[in-house]
């Protein structure tokens, strides 16, 4: 098979964004034929990811293109070359646009939420973007969020200025917290609100992704900030 990528060009956006339509090319019970596939999508230099899906089985997905004929061109091309087989198309889950009001937003919100809360115990693995090897900080929320179909930066520090500010009083279930450490104030930490002053994260080596409290001394000291992608 041929290493060299397809003549065909993707149109690269600014991060964070939403995600436009994906491809999914496979859903594996070994987590190896999932990792493979992903690594041999990415030589093609194209936005690709797996994940755990509920029903049991890893799947794959690639792209992120502004229009389904985009994505099927693609993914057309990639079976000739025999890198995929059967595959589908994902449409985008979310469509933010200035007119549309805070609320219809609640159900990514939710979804946001969820998916933070079934990590719950998984260990925590510095540069981690995954449930079976473990998430960091921040992989954590840019897998969550990926899968509630929005992208976001690979770090803490870029996750938060790439937000939207938003205050304490404000803050609504799937926004993010920032976190320095408690001798200084860079961004080195970043956690999922949920809801009645808590928050989901990776706290740190040693430790499992937990549910923590916005009011606890330490969290209350560290504290930089919070941001939405939601406006």
């Amino acid at each position: 098979m041929s290493t060299t990528p397809p003549a065909f060009e993707i149109t690269v956006k600014k991060i964070p964004h939403p995600l436009g339509y994906t491809v999914q090319v496979g859903a594996f019970a070994q987590l190896d034929n999932a990792v493979n596939l992903t690594l041999d999508l990415n030589k093609y230099n194209i936005f690709a990811f797996y994940f755990y899906h509920e029903s049991g089985l890893f799947k794959v997905r690639f792209g992120d293109f502004s229009s389904k004929e985009q994505a099927f061109t693609l993914a057309e091309e990639f079976r000739t070359k025999g890198l995929i087989q059967e595959f589908f198309i994902v449409p985008p889950v979310y469509k933010p646009s200035e007119k549309t009001p805070e609320s219809s937003f609640s159900r990514i919100r939710d979804e946001i939420v969820g998916r933070a809360r079934r990590y719950i115990g998984i260990p925590y693995k510095w540069g981690g973007i995954s449930p079976d090897e473990g998430f960091d900080c921040s992989g954590l929320t840019r897998a969550v969020y990926q899968l509630a179909g929005l992208d976001l930066p690979r770090t803490s520090k870029d996750q938060f200025s790439s937000g939207t500010a938003v205050k304490l009083k404000d803050l609504k279930k799937g926004d993010l917290v920032f976190f320095s450490s408690p001798r200084g104030n860079n961004i080195s930490h970043v956690g999922i609100y949920v809801g009645d002053n808590k928050f989901i994260h990776a706290p740190g080596r040693d430790q499992t992704i937990r549910v923590d409290s916005l009011s606890n001394s330490y969290f209350k000291k560290c504290f930089q900030g919070a941001r939405s992608y939601f406006q």
